[in-house]
């Protein structure tokens, strides 16, 4: 039974990572409707979400690989700092992107896992969310890679703080960030899933003490690992599933599952 209640979990962490609906919105709602010590381990919520990772690093791989080697190869070949100029300014939006939240949720860590875990907001971030989404229900940028600027970085990247709530999905609000500020829809995946990867390193390794802290994890380095497994997995095609669905221009239709989970939220827990 705990081996399946870890891959159960996993499922739900891959599931719920690339799409907008908030993954630990949803960690944290399973939390309270089933009142298990499994729920509410953080530790498994970092393997997981590594899990997670690794499968948007899959998908992505090409893309990260080719930034690191511009931006490296833009500071340290002088003779050809042309060639890898435009793809040295995405990589500084994007840590331009990526400072606001991480100082926010490095400096609030304690303040989300303790007064912000509150059944009741979570239901109001649920509906934050949904109202979020229905913004760009008929937005369609033009700006590509090249034409993203410092201002659209910065602006994402202080609206992103507003993910550190539980309930409100940080790819939700980048994505609709960027299509705001008026990215292509492609344009807009892409710099949202980019982005995710600084500030999933930068979870992880905040989160690699707790772990170390946790002491003997030997009896549940098997589930664990069936459960990094099954978020990995389905990580990988629920964003094949999202990236369709943003192509489409359907994005708004999550606000729909948002407002109705919102509404149960509100009945069961009152």
């Amino acid at each position: 039974m705990n081996y399946l209640i870890y891959i159960i979990l996993g499922i739900i962490q891959g599931f719920t990572e690339p799409i907008p609906v908030s993954s630990s919105g949803h960690i944290f709602l399973f939390k309270n409707i089933f009142n298990s010590d499994m729920f509410n381990d953080l530790n498994f919520e970092i393997v997981s979400n590594f899990g997670s990772f690794l499968a948007i690093l899959f998908i992505f791989r090409r893309e990260v690989w080719d930034l690191i080697v511009s931006f490296f190869s833009y500071i340290f070949k002088k003779d050809e700092k042309d060639k890898f100029k435009k793809k040295f300014r995405y990589c500084l939006f994007i840590i331009v992107s990526t400072i606001p939240i991480g100082i926010a949720g490095f400096l609030l860590k304690d303040t989300i896992e303790t007064k912000l875990q509150n059944i009741t907001l979570l239901g109001f971030a649920f509906l934050f969310t949904a109202f979020m989404l229905l913004l760009v229900k008929n937005k369609k940028g033009k700006k590509l890679d090249d034409d993203i600027t410092l201002k659209d970085a910065l602006i994402i990247g202080l609206f992103q703080i507003i993910a550190l709530f539980p309930g409100i999905s940080r790819s939700g609000t980048t994505l609709v960030l960027c299509l705001l500020v008026g990215m292509s829809r492609s344009t807009a995946l892409k710099y949202t899933f980019i982005l995710y990867f600084p500030i999933s390193v930068g979870t992880m390794i905040l989160g690699v003490k707790d772990i170390i802290d946790a002491g003997s994890l030997a009896s549940v380095a098997l589930p664990y690992f069936l459960g990094m497994v099954a978020a990995l997995i389905v990580t990988y095609f629920s964003y094949r599933w999202l990236s369709e669905i943003v192509r489409r221009g359907n994005l708004w239709k999550f606000s729909i599952y948002c407002v109705f989970l919102a509404i149960f939220i509100f009945i069961y827990f009152r």
